[in-house]
């Protein structure tokens, strides 16, 4: 028996599509899964018996989402318009933990460059330009920034994460014009019933690497998440943490002789960023997560 490795860029009613060699194949799941209460997911890399068209073997994923669901993202794209909405910052901070708890790189996509001046997208960039995770800055008007972004994530899959109204769907259109994704809450087609249910699906883009088709999450919750791995995804606090009285345990919250919150106080660290972190740690404690 032959088996072939492949991915699965598509799902739909028990029939699995997977990408083999530059190809789809249709295929089918094998029965144990379902006995072992396993279901293949998009983004899955498989094992497939090439005579049958069966799905032999799921391997082992780097991560898995719920929504949307999908397995093994490289890369989240966080979107954020400089107005219209403003910033949610504290969405964009949850969001970057997060991707980082996921084995997810960020990229922070500013959208709508074409609508704001520089000082709006400067706020943004500095915010997090100590962070060293990549930030672009893009129109989807008129194509500024896309070619760089495209190829930011040539060698992965991406998906796109952030407020309503930031332009998630815009920008997927762009970067792939033939999705022709709904744009805005309502569209025409959906009052009329048309494209009501969607299954996800990888897109293979032209510069290399795929997208999600649907954008993600615009809210989410993080309660769960251990109070110092939140405090390992902060990027910016790195070259400060080793001087603090209690070394690696400190929390750069309350406790005395901190080199984070004195870099704070010198604005070496953004203090709003800062401000953030530690609200988000409080948020996390109030819902019960321990300390290590």
């Amino acid at each position: 028996m032959k088996k072939r490795e492949g991915m699965i860029v598509k799902g739909v009613g028990g029939f699995y599509y997977v990408l083999i060699d530059g190809r789809i194949e249709e295929c089918r799941a094998k029965g144990r899964f379902r006995k072992d209460g396993i279901v293949p997911m998009v983004g899955d890399k498989v094992k497939v018996d090439s005579e049958r068209n069966l799905i032999e073997e799921i391997l082992p994923r780097k991560n898995k989402l719920i929504r949307p669901p999908v397995a093994n993202i490289d890369y989240l794209g966080i979107v954020i318009a400089p107005k219209n909405p403003v910033p949610d910052y504290m969405l964009i901070d949850k969001l970057i933990i997060y991707a980082c708890t996921q084995n997810i790189e960020p990229i922070i996509i500013i959208n709508k460059i074409d609508l704001a001046d520089e000082t709006l997208i400067e706020e943004i960039i500095d915010a997090y330009r100590g962070t060293n995770w990549a930030i672009f800055p893009v129109s989807c008007k008129d194509n500024r920034g896309i070619e760089s972004l495209a190829h930011a994530f040539s060698d992965g899959i991406i998906t796109l994460a952030g407020q309503s109204g930031v332009g998630k769907s815009s920008l997927l259109n762009t970067l792939y014009p033939s999705l022709d994704l709904e744009v805005g809450a309502i569209s025409e087609k959906l009052k009329r019933g048309r494209h009501t249910t969607r299954y996800v699906e990888l897109l293979s883009l032209p510069h290399g690497g795929m997208i999600v088709d649907t954008p993600g999450f615009s809210s989410i919750s993080i309660d769960r998440i251990d109070l110092h791995t939140i405090k390992e995804c902060y990027p910016d606090f790195e070259e400060y943490k080793y001087g603090c009285r209690f070394g690696l345990k400190c929390l750069h919250k309350s406790e005395p002789d901190c080199c984070v919150k004195d870099s704070v106080k010198k604005g070496l660290i953004s203090r709003d960023r800062y401000d953030r972190y530690v609200r988000i740690l409080e948020e996390v404690k109030e819902s019960g997560v321990e300390y290590r």
